[in-house]
């Protein structure tokens, strides 16, 4: 099954806001295609010039200010392509309203129909219906799938603009897979593997036949231990169940 798994990055948090002047804005946005939970390698990245500044508050987090932004192309511009990518596809998310929220704002403002929330998986519900009371932001669960296993610099992300929209994507992929059920669930046969698998079940087991000893093994019980033995047995009496079995 293929999925997209998706973070954005934005200038606040009110993409909806009465005032024109302080709706918040798209600035980045990263895609990770997955195939049966495994990343496949096909990724969309793209920085967008949100024509407003970016609080420093927000700064901090992502790192991307707007002399930066304003050599970067409008959202407009590269929506077809973002939809091209994404396709008819489920889009995974963390906290995935938030991000919904802001696509579907980009997405009205070019004239282009929203995304409906059937589209959407959200990992932070997923997350806390597993780990009830326990810290399920995105950098926690990093951190309790041992992420850094894979190469991720955790470390890094306590830092100022220590967030991207792409590594963010990267991380959740590996996040999704491990709430999925881990890499154990996702093994499976190709067809024609599964066909002969099939058939193997279907047919009858055959028995090899061993080809018969030219002599017999000699006896490795003593005198002394068949008398024990059958001692032992007339203890049992005559209705014991030895004796039916022998």
């Amino acid at each position: 099954m293929r999925e997209i798994l998706f973070d954005t990055e934005t200038t606040g948090v009110f993409p909806d806001h009465g005032d024109e002047k302080l709706r918040d804005r798209i600035v980045e946005i990263g895609c990770v295609e997955v195939f049966n939970l495994e990343r496949t390698g096909k990724e969309f990245h793209a920085y967008f010039n949100p024509d407003r500044d970016v609080p420093e508050e927000v700064v901090r987090v992502h790192g991307l200010r707007r002399e930066f932004l304003i050599n970067h192309k409008r959202f407009n511009e590269v929506a077809q392509d973002f939809l091209e990518f994404i396709g008819d596809a489920p889009l995974v998310a963390h906290n995935a309203a938030f991000d919904q929220g802001f696509i579907n704002a980009e997405l009205r403002r070019c004239g282009l129909p929203p995304l409906g929330d059937d589209r959407f998986v959200d990992t932070l519900a997923i997350a806390r219906k597993k780990f009830p009371g326990a810290s399920n932001s995105l950098d926690a669960l990093a951190r309790r799938f041992q992420l850094d296993r894979y190469g991720f610099d955790l470390a890094a992300r306590k830092g100022a603009g220590g967030h991207g929209a792409l590594v963010d994507s990267r991380i959740l992929a590996e996040v999704y897979l491990h709430l999925r059920g881990g890499r154990e669930q996702t093994l499976s046969f190709d067809a024609g593997e599964a066909v002969v698998s099939d058939a193997a079940v279907l047919r009858a087991v055959e028995f090899a036949r061993r080809t018969p000893r030219a002599a017999p093994l000699p006896p490795r019980l003593t005198e002394e231990e068949r008398a024990a033995h059958a001692a032992f047995i007339e203890k049992l009496g005559p209705s014991a169940i030895w004796l039916k079995a022998s």
